[in-house]
């Protein structure tokens, strides 16, 4: 089966306002929805929505923090949306940053692959239904049990950039979600988390011929991520680290401007899916055929109907 998935809620666009569009979802052969949490909608509440509006998706957080919620209320959250959509939930979890971590949220930001590890064990038993009672290394239950443990427990994924998490995500999870690639990238990323995980991808997707434009976001959005360190780690992995110096160079010095200017076009044109719809659905396939299994769109705002624009970008166009 051929995987194509949007990123819910739509920039922009009020929650409730999504109803007609996630009812056509399905029709327009979008098989998936993900949510993601930051600084916007929580993780749970557009999914519980999608579950009524469109039985047929498969629904995906990608992701929620192991740091911001209790393990026994994130078990709690998964365990509702599993039991709105059994057998159609994937609960991806990873380590966000630190800035949403501990910047907003007070919570420390320490021991991040442990702290992952052992989530994904206690939502592995906690999810099953068992009591658990765990002294992990990161943290401690005490006889906790779900009163309502979904009849199908949903797939467990984890996020991961770099060998160690995606091999962590191979043996303790269902598969790896990662961001911020190239379809030449792919390969890479595969080979490390074997080829029986499902490997998800959100890609970022700006719809427009307005090749400036484009890039202008793209650069906007490349220097405000890549220079978080966990994501410029990924990129020196990848073979960016030379290309991606001077950006770095100037971010460190409090130059976004030149930090912008530094990024070449290239490296924008590899990270962002830009161009006519046309192009765009190409492009994203081009994922598939390099390895990626499940591409999630995140639709970047280019002053059009973003309603339009998902539906231009469906895979039976």
């Amino acid at each position: 089966m051929t995987r194509w998935g949007i990123t819910l809620p739509l920039t922009g666009v009020p929650l409730s306002a999504h109803r007609e569009l996630v009812r056509e979802l399905p029709a327009l052969g979008y098989t998936d929805a993900w949510s993601a949490e930051t600084a916007g909608s929580d993780a749970f509440t557009p999914l519980a929505l999608a579950a009524e509006w469109a039985p047929e998706l498969r629904l995906g957080t990608a992701i929620v923090p192991v740091y911001t919620r209790g393990a026994g209320l994130l078990a709690m959250s998964a365990a509702t949306i599993a039991d709105l959509a059994p057998g159609r939930f994937v609960l991806g979890i990873g380590t966000s940053t630190p800035t949403i971590v501990q910047s907003w949220n007070g919570v420390p930001f320490t021991e991040p692959y442990a702290r992952t590890r052992d989530t994904v064990r206690f939502l592995r038993a906690a999810l099953a239904g068992a009591k658990v009672s765990e002294q992990y290394p990161t943290f401690s239950v005490e006889k906790f049990r779900l009163e309502r443990a979904p009849q199908q427990p949903p797939q467990l994924m984890i996020a991961a950039l770099r060998p160690g998490m995606l091999r962590m995500a191979a043996r303790e999870a269902d598969g790896a979600i990662t961001n911020w690639l190239a379809p030449t990238d792919v390969p890479k990323v595969r080979a490390e988390i074997g080829p029986d995980r499902e490997l998800v991808a959100r890609i970022f997707v700006c719809p427009t011929e307005d090749v400036d434009a484009a890039r202008r976001l793209g650069r906007l959005l490349i220097s405000s991520y890549i220079t978080v360190p966990v994501y410029a780690a990924f990129h020196d992995w990848l073979g960016r680290g030379d290309v991606l110096r001077p950006m770095h160079e100037a971010w460190a010095a409090g130059d976004r401007a030149g930090a912008n200017a530094a990024i070449p076009d290239e490296v924008v044109d590899d990270l962002i899916v830009h161009g006519s719809p046309a192009y765009c659905r190409e492009r994203i396939a081009a994922y598939l055929e390099a390895g990626l299994d499940t591409p999630a769109i995140a639709l970047l705002p280019t002053g059009e109907d973003p309603f339009h624009q998902v539906r231009a970008l469906a895979p039976t166009r």
